[in-house]
């Protein structure tokens, strides 16, 4: 799926305003499956947050990755639902580092959104807007999900990342904050068990995603002779370049290495 440009936009707009004489653009289509998931007999958080993330993804101009950030009980963060593992890294740059975007939306007193186009220098996150430029991210926008939730129910933000600067439009904020709505909607309805288990999830994914982002990093080390480091940089950078998830393309190295390697001259 790619993203709608400017143009693309701007005439589904038109269509969403329209009598409904015409046929329904791409992303109406795609607010339409999001409404038919909200409504069905019994979704699970995780299936309408992972459509969520998904949806954005592809409609949002200029979006990367996508992920979700949850706000426990006990003032604590973590990523139940992402796009790529990467979107996992840069939300965690966040968590330990008590600063950005997301951590902003999703705390109850904090702002509905927030976003930069110049991470690298900007002064509001001194510690994650380098590091994320550092991965190769210069853009961020972040939008509520529930910032006055109550126990059992959670507080978050949607996330959305961007390589290039100054990635993101008026345009992308409406739909951004579109998005939200819905994936407030699916958070209103989750009880204690249901957040329990996206939290299990999200902990039994990053195990998994580490151990073969590992394999994959440890098989580059010895057949490369780089440190890790520079073993997960070039991750990373194919990551992007073949537009495949990390965790996708580690699981590819690990399990096929014999025959992707190339022997190193003596």
């Amino acid at each position: 799926m790619t993203s709608l440009g400017e143009e693309e936009w701007a005439l589904d707009r038109a269509r969403f305003l329209s009598n409904g004489d015409t046929a329904p653009g791409p992303l109406a289509r795609q607010f339409s499956d999001l409404t038919r998931t909200l409504l069905d007999a019994a979704p699970t958080t995780g299936a309408v947050l992972k459509q969520v993330v998904e949806t954005a993804r592809a409609v949002i101009p200029g979006a990367d990755l996508v992920s979700v950030t949850l706000r426990a009980p006990d003032r604590t963060f973590h990523t139940p639902v992402e796009t790529d593992a990467i979107a996992v890294e840069l939300d965690q740059l966040q968590y330990d580092n008590d600063e950005g975007p997301c951590l902003e939306a999703a705390r109850p007193d904090g702002p509905a959104i927030g976003s930069s186009g110049t991470l690298a220098e900007d002064p509001q996150w001194p510690r994650f807007g380098p590091g994320a430029a550092a991965r190769g991210y210069h853009s961020v926008l972040a939008t509520a999900l529930l910032p006055d939730a109550q126990p059992p129910r959670l507080s978050g933000a949607l996330n959305i990342y961007s390589r290039a600067g100054g990635a993101f439009t008026v345009e992308a904020f409406d739909i951004a904050l579109l998005l939200a709505t819905h994936a407030s909607l699916a958070l209103a309805h989750t009880n204690a068990v249901q957040a329990g288990e996206l939290e299990a999830a999200h902990l039994r994914r990053a195990v998994e995603g580490r151990d073969v982002i590992g394999q994959a990093k440890g098989i580059l080390m010895h057949r490369r002779r780089i440190n890790a480091d520079e073993a997960f940089d070039v991750l990373r950078r194919t990551s992007q370049e073949l537009n495949v998830k990390l965790a996708d393309l580690a699981r590819t190295i690990a399990d096929r290495h014999t025959e992707l390697d190339v022997p190193l001259p003596d």
